[in-house]
């Protein structure tokens, strides 16, 4: 790829950032720092459900080249080669339509590439001029670091032709991004207002032993989320989704023949075992299947989080929201199956794993923050009246 077909595409990331940058430029907001952070967390999510998109409809190889495509910043000046391998394979990999959603989703991970740039550069030019602790660029430098590697696996998607290990790789690193996105957005929320103190007549020590607990379930459910996004991933990397074609049953069994030392072994061609030959059929059903069935622990995790955060003042309409995409998310994952796969609730079940990695991030940082509160209160300010006689 020339220098004038990279400057092409490095102005077409800024092109995509420019808009939400503008709009933070240009807002009423007291704290613009906080709002691109927030911004970015909804670019980011749009970004993981474009990515579901793109991988679901097939056209991650719709140009076979990274980071343009044969060579060119846009598929207009790709055309004759894509008119081409559309005319030799007409169903793909690689179609007009497949490059054109191939190389938007490339666009849109550059221009938050650039946002994050424009995130550090504010960074360091504040806590330079103020050392206000909202501004201290460890977590956007952190950030730019990732998306740097974010990028790496994004271009091994191409080059090593949808590696499962890859394109998984790839998912978590994109969710992870979203969840360090708003553990961020958390902590400026956080450091613009404060948790208030809890109210007098509540028990320091009954209110120290939930919030201890509850951290607890939340850091479990975020492992148990990454495993089944991992595990999620997998099925539709290895094209699973339809290993199990009914509910609750697969195969017409509770438990069918699962081959798992085919199915997960890791470093593998796309439909190939680790020896080259054709993937058993077995080892796609145990992949299904484990997903399927971690499905329970995670709903059961996640469940206990929310009924402990239920009624804790400041955690209730995250625990609400997280009970509402749960039971979203369960619903669309069985119409996946008993729908024959219809792509629109595909989709919607990968956006749904995004919002779960929202909301899971949110009811962790706010479990800390409050927390964080109880313990530095002094104990006097929560002793009842009849206590203090």
């Amino acid at each position: 790829m020339d220098l004038s077909s990279l400057l092409h595409l490095g102005l077409m990331g800024l092109l995509v950032a420019s808009l939400p940058l503008a709009m933070v430029w240009m807002s009423n907001s007291v704290n613009k720092y906080r709002k691109l952070v927030w911004i970015m967390v909804f670019l980011t999510f749009d970004l993981i459900v474009f990515g579901g998109f793109t991988r679901l409809t097939d056209s991650g190889l719709g140009c076979p080249d990274w980071p343009g495509c044969y060579g060119e910043a846009n598929p207009f000046l790709a055309h004759s080669e894509i008119a081409a391998a559309e005319a030799a394979m007409p169903t793909g990999p690689v179609t007009v339509v497949k490059a054109w959603i191939e190389m938007i989703h490339r666009y849109l991970a550059m221009g938050i590439g650039a946002l994050i740039m424009a995130l550090l550069f504010t960074s360091v030019i504040q806590y330079r001029r103020t050392r206000n602790v909202a501004y201290k660029p460890a977590m956007p430098l952190a950030l730019f670091v990732f998306v740097l590697i974010q990028g790496a696996f994004g271009a091994w998607t191409v080059t090593l032709k949808l590696q499962p290990a890859i394109v998984t790789g790839h998912l978590l690193l994109g969710m992870t991004l979203l969840a360090m996105l708003a553990w961020m957005g958390g902590r400026e929320d956080f450091l613009m207002s404060p948790p208030t103190p809890p109210r007098a007549g509540v028990s320091i020590q009954a209110l120290l032993k939930r919030l201890r607990g509850l951290r607890l379930l939340a850091l479990l459910g975020a492992v148990a989320l990454t495993v089944q996004i991992a595990l999620g991933g997998w099925v539709s990397t290895n094209y699973a989704t339809m290993a199990c074609d009914t509910f609750p049953l697969c195969q017409g069994q509770i438990v069918p023949e699962l081959d798992f030392e085919h199915g997960f072994h890791l470093w593998r061609e796309l439909g190939k075992t680790a020896a080259g030959h054709y993937l058993p059929f077995s080892a796609l059903v145990a992949i299904h299947w484990v997903h399927r069935a971690f499905a329970l622990v995670l709903v059961i995790v996640l469940g206990l989080a929310v009924w402990r955060a239920w009624n804790i003042a400041g955690l209730e309409a995250t625990a609400r929201r997280l009970a509402l995409v749960l039971v979203v998310q369960l619903f669309t994952g069985i119409a996946t199956v008993y729908f024959d796969f219809p792509l629109a609730i595909a989709v919607m079940h990968n956006a749904g794993a995004a919002l779960l990695v929202l909301l899971v991030t949110m009811l962790n940082y706010r479990v800390k923050f409050q927390l964080d509160v109880a313990r530095a209160t002094p104990a006097q300010q929560f002793a009842t009246p009849a206590s203090t006689q």
